[in-house]
């Protein structure tokens, strides 16, 4: 199989996650290519993402390795698994990678918690007010990708719907829901959609009024996406640069915590629609 110039996040993750069963047990790449019939240069390209690796040869290095969690190979050997092509894929060659790595990070996920102190949540947006997030960068997007991210944006939001929705635990600062995007009309419709959402029964909505005080991080969106196993967990955070993919144990451990503070002081699901009635009263 040729190598990939372009490895989604999740072919990367799935080489980071290989490298370190192999490192861990003091196999050495040398060694992980005899036991699999290849070259030294495809285990580095395999942990590298650029490689698919067969789940026969992941199980057998597994094995080697003396990883004898199953629920983990398992889990590694569903990422090494062929696919079918998911729907993000028609927009690789037209919108931002990343974009599509978001997607697929979701379409995976067993389980998501999100915090937000700007935007209302990319999963729960009307479409007018997501355009008008669109139009509000630096620089200004044309008219043609704007429409490419939108339907983008309203395919993800499939993943809250259908017969096994993703349960979503979304975590929303009042200033978010304050913010007029696309101006009142558009707000107010925004804060109608967000209680219609968060009436269906996996979605958590969840409110940190002004008046709850200071918590931790830098104000950015925080994506927490759980996988089959807690060593897959991922965050996703925005940046003005773009998403950031995060995995190693530390930086899962203190998003965690970020969310726990967050949610300890927030306003639970029905104190939270309570506000948010409020909010578009006032609109």
């Amino acid at each position: 199989m040729a190598a990939r110039t372009s490895p989604t996040d999740r072919q990367r993750r799935l080489g980071v996650e290989v490298r370190k069963m192999r490192t861990s047990a003091g196999v050495s790449a040398e060694s992980a290519a005899k036991l699999l019939g290849v070259d030294r240069g495809k285990i580095s390209n395999i942990e590298a993402g650029t490689r698919a690796i067969s789940p026969d040869r992941l199980r057998t290095l597994a094995h080697a390795c003396a990883c004898t969690d199953d629920r983990f190979v398992d889990a590694l050997v569903d990422m090494a698994q062929p696919t079918t092509r998911g729907w993000w894929e028609q927009y690789r060659s037209t919108l931002p990678d990343k974009l599509g790595d978001i997607a697929e990070l979701e379409s995976h996920a067993v389980r998501m918690r999100a915090a937000y102190s700007v935007h209302i949540p990319g999963l729960l947006q009307t479409s007018d007010h997501a355009l008008a997030v669109f139009r509000a960068v630096i620089p200004i997007l044309p008219d043609h990708e704007i429409a490419l991210r939108l339907a983008h944006r309203l395919e993800r939001q499939a993943i809250l719907d259908g017969p096994s929705p993703t349960p979503y635990t979304g975590i929303v600062h009042e200033a978010a829901l304050r913010m007029q995007f696309g101006g009142p009309t558009v707000a107010r419709a925004q804060l109608l959609h967000l209680l219609k959402k968060s009436e269906q029964p996996h979605v958590s909505l969840l409110v940190i009024p002004f008046a709850a005080g200071a918590f931790p991080g830098a104000g950015q969106t925080i994506l927490y996406a759980e996988g089959p196993v807690p060593e897959l967990d991922t965050v996703q955070i925005d940046n003005s640069h773009g998403p950031d993919f995060l995995h190693s144990e530390p930086q899962l451990a203190k998003y965690r915590a970020h969310l726990d503070w967050m949610e300890g002081i927030a306003l639970q699901p029905d104190a939270a629609r309570d506000f948010i009635h409020d909010i578009a009263r006032q609109v």
